[in-house]
């Protein structure tokens, strides 16, 4: 709260020298921007904060440094002073939510939201708890896919509802994160049995409304892990409508959010999409899948209706195109990260590439643009910082101790990075 105080000081009779002092009185707790969903509020990894830190270690600028039990490659996501994070046993036992104070690193909540009997095998790289946390005022949704979806009262950590019945074969486990549009909360299930859309009613957790992908894609297919996905689908005002847009597995799609109904298709025949669509421009950059390698990138123009696959994609990209981690738009310009650091600069609109270049390290994190720098996180703990331009132009790079599987996420003028054993608050003294 701000506080205000005038003085006022008469000299005489003939005239007033009025002296004002203002002196500003500020609590401890000071007010952040929300960061509620895993690529921000925006939910494209960009972002408006500023005065954001360029440089820090293990030993410079860091606020706070807190252990996250367990296992987990979850996002940490913001409302307010909390952050909320999920982590699991390693074998898939216990799926937690654990809510973390902003300001103090201190942990306000853990809770135990499930207890799976027979949790399904996941891959060696990924965790029971990599979908990241979706946030609200006064509520925190957490989804584990087949293990279960829950929404918690984030002030009491209380569980307010609970499903587990919503359900498909992982085989190598969950990744697609949870989504607010309205009323709703829309959660991906894309296994290598069933693949679907929920819409769920985010007060209740009821199913309002269910798409289940066109099964004539998904027959006779071998091996069967061509049919699974891991995308987080996005919501995009196409005119001025909201969509729905899911890339998953074989297909992209567009919904109603409301209702769940189709209306548009591209066809790819790909496999297991992971990196986030980006919508910008009229386009919707759109991953199409494939191994790690031989992913496809499309980039489809916006406003299609019934199957759009000869009419719509404007450009197609083959090459070093990113598998895990989501691109990011600056302007006109595209930012993409292969999982071996091949990082690309592309003209949005035709496809160009304008510059290429070679970054140390494995990535799986998302590009993260803010303070008109773009942060790119590997998952040896390095981050380097570029300026955006039609020029490769480095600013920093930065190491913390552990394996970085998380996004970064923002919080005021302080990032938040997750570690395999910790989650930071790096900010600039």
């Amino acid at each position: 709260m701000l506080h205000t105080g005038t003085l006022f000081i008469k000299i005489n009779e003939k005239f007033q020298l009025i002296l004002f002092v203002i002196v500003f009185f500020t609590s401890s707790t000071l007010t952040f921007a929300n960061w509620p969903d895993w690529r921000g509020p925006t939910a494209d990894g960009r972002s408006d904060a500023t005065g954001l830190p360029l440089k820090w270690s293990e030993a410079e600028n860091i606020v706070w440094k807190t252990p996250i039990h367990d296992l987990g490659y979850s996002t940490p996501v913001v409302w307010d002073d909390q952050i909320w994070l999920t982590t699991a046993a390693k074998k898939g036992q216990t799926l937690y939510a654990v809510c973390i104070d902003l300001n103090t690193g201190r942990v306000v909540h853990d809770v135990e939201v499930f207890q799976p009997n027979k949790p399904q095998r996941i891959h060696r790289n990924n965790s029971y708890a990599t979908p990241s946390a979706v946030l609200e005022a006064g509520r925190a949704y957490v989804h584990y896919g087949t293990h279960g979806t829950a929404a918690l009262d984030s002030k009491t950590g209380k569980v307010l509802w609970r499903r587990t019945d919503l359900n498909c074969e992982h085989m190598q486990g969950p990744v697609s994160s949870p989504i607010l549009f309205e009323d709703l909360l829309i959660v991906h299930l894309e296994g290598t049995d069933v693949q679907f859309i929920a819409a769920l009613d985010k007060k209740t957790g009821n199913t309002v409304w269910r798409y289940d992908r066109p099964r004539e894609f998904y027959e006779n297919v071998e091996p069967l892990y061509l049919l699974k996905s891991y995308h987080t689908p996005i919501i995009v005002e196409v005119n001025g409508k909201p969509q729905l847009i899911s890339n998953g597995a074989m297909l992209a799609t567009g919904h109603d959010p409301h209702t769940g109904k189709e209306l548009w298709r591209v066809l790819y025949r790909d496999d297991n999409p992971i990196s986030r669509v980006v919508s910008g421009l009229g386009l919707l950059f759109i991953n199409a899948g494939g191994s790690p390698g031989a992913t496809n990138l499309l980039a489809v123009r916006q406003g299609g209706a019934g199957d759009v696959t000869d009419t719509h994609v404007v450009w197609k990209m083959t090459k070093d195109v990113c598998h895990e981690s989501s691109p990011v738009l600056v302007g006109n310009l595209l930012y993409l990260l292969s999982d071996t650091g091949v990082l690309i600069c592309k003209q949005a609109t035709t496809g160009r590439t304008v510059w290429t270049e070679r970054l140390e390290g494995r990535y799986g994190a998302s590009l993260l643009y803010a303070d008109n720098r773009i942060y790119i996180s590997n998952k040896e703990g390095k981050t380097t910082i570029i300026a955006p331009g039609r020029t490769f132009r480095e600013l920093a790079v930065n190491k913390l101790d552990g394996f970085l599987g998380a996004s970064p996420a923002i919080a005021g003028n302080s990032l938040l990075l997750r570690t395999k054993t910790h989650l930071y608050r790096v900010q600039s003294k």
